[in-house]
């Protein structure tokens, strides 16, 4: 994988072969769990395995959507397939909570009917985990600060490496107390901690898919800044929104002043500058409306959907 696509910076392609390396390190791990954990007969160790197996297949989907993100938009994806990501992080999210309540409903029945657990075999092999989910975070922590796609699959291997840390705790004191409830109690600690983490970023994943405006900027004072430019009379019909995760877009009816009318291109130039300095907006679709000739019940944000309006406004139609 990787390797012989041309792009245009070297940075993609050292992330993939971090994101590659890191997925089969974890495959390998899965499998060496799963069977310790089998012959152990520790569920702890068994929801490591399968939380690590969650890992790898976070990391291949995220693999998937780097690559396919970089595709340039086509006749189908007019908008790029950036969001690829974004819906890649969704997947992951959507997952880890499945496991989370998988694992705390199979923590409880375990309280109800414990059961003998080899405590040495759970420590060695979590230890030899830790080590691994130690390295991935590793390989990915970098990534992760710029990217939600990476960042799910990095929170994959934290809660990961933390089940490993658990799972030796446990595996020590069956072995010191044979205290054998420990084994549910620390995989519904996992459990815990993989669906408080995931509930927390799952949000600003959904923000993006439902085309929500960006959450650092408030919509209020982008409308202000753009009434603020001289020749604007007023902006109505707006839509301001994610494309990505890092490209924000922007669509509205700009009114310019009557006297001004003869200027009304420079006038939306420098709006358009405005916006892209200080607010970061990197696509902009303005229609100009002369003020006495402006569109009449207009509503500042969106479109009010009567049929005097029926035409839809560039940009508008929904980016899926």
């Amino acid at each position: 994988m990787g390797g012989h696509h041309h792009h245009h910076h070297v940075d993609p392609d050292a992330g993939d072969a971090r994101v590659f390396w890191a997925i089969v390190v974890n495959m390998g791990l899965t499998v060496a769990q799963a069977v310790g954990g089998l012959f152990a007969g520790s569920l702890a160790l068994i929801a490591d395995a399968l939380h690590n197996f969650s890992d790898a297949v976070s990391l291949i989907i995220a693999f998937s959507a780097r690559k396919i993100a970089r595709k340039p938009a086509d006749e189908t994806m007019t908008f790029g397939y950036g969001r690829a990501e974004v819906v890649a992080a969704l997947v992951n999210y959507t997952t880890l909570i499945v496991i989370g309540l998988y694992l705390a409903y199979e923590a409880v029945e375990r309280f109800f009917n414990p059961q003998d657990v080899d405590g040495w075999m759970v420590v060695i092999i979590a230890v030899v985990a830790l080590v691994v989910d130690v390295a991935t975070a590793a390989l990915t922590f970098a990534m992760s600060k710029t990217s939600m796609n990476i960042r799910a699959a990095f929170l994959h291997n934290v809660a990961d490496a933390l089940g490993s840390v658990a799972v030796i705790f446990a595996g020590t004191l069956i072995l010191l107390y044979d205290w054998r409830l420990i084994d549910p109690i620390v995989t519904l600690m996992i459990a815990g901690y993989i669906l408080w983490q995931s509930f927390a970023e799952i949000g600003g994943v959904i923000r993006i898919l439902m085309l929500g405006s960006p959450p650092e900027t408030r919509s209020m004072e982008l409308v202000e800044a753009m009434r603020g430019v001289d020749g604007v009379a007023d902006v109505h019909h707006i839509h301001f929104w994610q494309m990505q995760e890092h490209e924000a877009a922007l669509d509205a009816h700009l009114v310019i002043a009557d006297e001004r009318w003869d200027e009304a291109e420079r006038i939306r130039d420098e709006a358009r500058d405005m916006l892209g300095e200080r607010f970061d907006v990197a696509h902009t679709t303005f229609e100009l409306e002369r003020a006495g000739h402006a569109c009449h019940n207009t509503q500042l944000i969106g479109h009010p959907r009567d049929l005097a309006h029926d035409h839809t406004p560039a940009g508008d139609d929904h980016d899926h």
